[in-house]
């Protein structure tokens, strides 16, 4: 079921958001509905990948071994 929502933002965002929307050839609308999806598309990937680190994480290093550089160490 789709909802309708109503958001307020600035002028340069907007502005932004039809130079965008322009580029790619859709109405501004269409694209802000893009963009949000996307987004809580992938904050929602992001969550679910956290969850299985944080769950199994040990047990792959324990079958597996720990990279030889950590994530702040890789470049």
């Amino acid at each position: 079921m789709a909802r309708e929502l109503r958001i307020e933002i600035s002028d340069e965002a907007y502005e932004a958001l039809q130079h965008a929307a322009a580029a790619r050839h859709v109405a501004a609308e269409d694209y802000a509905e893009r963009v949000l999806d996307a987004d809580l598309t992938r904050t929602r990937f992001l969550d679910g990948a956290r969850h299985v680190v944080a769950r199994h994480g040990d047990a792959f290093a324990a079958r597996y071994g720990r990279s030889a550089a950590s994530g702040t160490d890789a470049a």
